[in-house]
């Protein structure tokens, strides 16, 4: 199997995912999974997509991630070796990625803040007098 490459983005994260048969290998930025997310939430959240598709080991992943938060970032991991999974195999791994909403991009963004008022939608306080 050929090297195969896949986009995931959140919010303001965006990661570049390339998976390759192997031994299951995940190198985030040239570091480890455990290095890189401290948080055994966020580490679940990674490895969500290989957990459903049965596919733990089976699978090394280079990734690179740039922009937003961990939350953020590990979000767009997800959705990255979702993608990359269904190149892999269409058929076997689509419908368990895709049942469990792994597929979807989330088009949620932070709305912009705008002039004369403290935040987006908040507004400085009104007085009367």
């Amino acid at each position: 199997m050929e090297q195969i490459h896949a986009l995931g983005r959140r919010k303001a994260a965006v990661a570049r995912v390339y998976i390759v048969a192997g031994s299951g290998k995940i190198a985030i930025n040239g570091r480890s999974l455990e290095e890189y997310f401290a948080e055994d939430s966020l580490r679940y959240v990674v490895n969500q997509p290989m957990s459903v598709t049965k596919t733990e080991g089976q699978f090394d992943l280079k990734i690179t991630v740039v922009g937003g938060g961990i939350k953020g970032q590990a979000e767009a991991i997800r959705l990255g070796i979702s993608r990359a999974l269904c190149e892999v195999d269409k058929e076997a791994y689509r419908s368990a990625l895709k049942a469990a909403g792994f597929l979807t991009r989330d088009p949620r963004e932070v709305e912009r803040k705008k002039p004369g008022q403290p935040g987006a939608r908040r507004r400085f306080q009104f007085s009367k007098r």
